[in-house]
């Protein structure tokens, strides 16, 4: 196992992909994040190097892992003229796990080619629980030798390459990921209102859950989420805001192909409500804090309960999202 592996963002999923990839052997080299003291407690924790630099996380990596936030921060770490992964990259493979449009993958693998190196795109459709227990659903996309090469490690975080699918060429996973959180978003954001107006009507939620489970209302946010809307826990896995975000990429694909899509504008819409309100970083089951009567920004809002630092811990492992 000889492979060095660097991360850049360690926030919840990279700082937990970095401790399964640990805890399996691979030696995590260098760490880096904007928020230094976070990056500098996880290389603590697994031994690596906490550097402020990104062409230092290069020079100690064979393959290095980026999780960021947008596309103007999966850009950024490419070609900051100041400092960025690609220098001295020669030799090196990306692995870039944000949810960005599939237009930026495709711009990153350009990049990459250009400097001697390579980049895959390592879309994800799980959460915390899942990144720290090896679990998470990946969605490849790039050149397959590529992914030929770096594979028995990336299996390491998807159950052994079982909850692995290599989708294609560079951008095509992005978008596959997109679709994938548009319909689960249309999803959350149905069952927020269909919940909301069972509560209006008085009716027992746990029955009314139940039935949906049993009947054509089921769907796997009912199993994520039906509780957490019904209790108002919005502990966050999969933040609105980020919801919003993913909405919005599906949206922009759409548009790019002539495609109405009012299911998705109107579950954007709602999202970008809470974000506006305030609420963005309530997990995407806040959606429900609008569709309650009794709730909603103008209202005592719920709690946002912060996400355990280290997720293996306490909460169960239902928010596979």
């Amino acid at each position: 196992m000889p492979e060095k592996i660097g991360f850049v963002g360690v926030g919840r999923m990279g700082a937990n992909m970095a401790r399964r990839l640990k805890d399996v052997g691979y030696t995590v080299a260098a760490v880096y994040d904007v928020r230094k003291e976070a990056a500098q407690e996880l290389a603590t924790e697994l031994g690596a190097e906490a550097t402020d630099k990104l062409a230092r996380v290069t020079e100690l990596s064979d393959l290095i892992i980026t999780v960021v936030t947008d596309d103007k921060a999966q850009l950024a770490v490419f070609t900051n003229k100041k400092d960025n992964l690609l220098m001295g990259a020669k030799g090196r493979t990306f692995v870039n796990c944000a949810t960005v449009a599939p237009r930026t993958h495709v711009e990153v693998e350009k990049l990459s080619k250009k400097a001697g190196a390579a980049s895959l795109e390592g879309c994800m459709a799980s959460s915390i629980t899942q990144a720290r227990n090896g679990t998470l659903y990946l969605m490849i996309g790039g050149d397959e030798g590529v992914f030929e090469k770096v594979k028995s490690i990336l299996s390491k975080l998807s159950d052994d390459g079982k909850l692995m699918t290599y989708i294609g060429k560079a951008g095509k996973a992005a978008q596959v990921k997109a679709l994938v959180n548009m319909v689960m978003n249309i999803n959350t954001a149905g069952l927020a209102e269909g919940l909301g107006l069972g509560s209006a009507l008085g009716l027992d939620l746990p029955i009314l859950m139940k039935v949906f489970s049993q009947t054509g209302a089921n769907s796997r946010v009912l199993v994520t989420d039906g509780e957490d809307m019904m209790n108002r826990d919005h502990s966050c896995f999969f933040s609105a805001a980020h919801a919003a975000k993913d909405s919005g990429i599906a949206l922009g694909l759409a548009k790019e192909q002539k495609l109405v899509v009012p299911l998705a504008a109107a579950a954007y819409s709602q999202f970008n409500k809470m974000v506006k309100a305030g609420l963005g970083e309530l997990d995407k089951s806040g959606i429900a804090e609008l569709t309650f009567k009794g709730r909603g920004p103008s209202k005592k809002a719920a709690k946002k309960k912060p996400a355990a630092k280290k997720p293996a811990a306490k909460k169960p492992a239902k928010k596979k999202k």
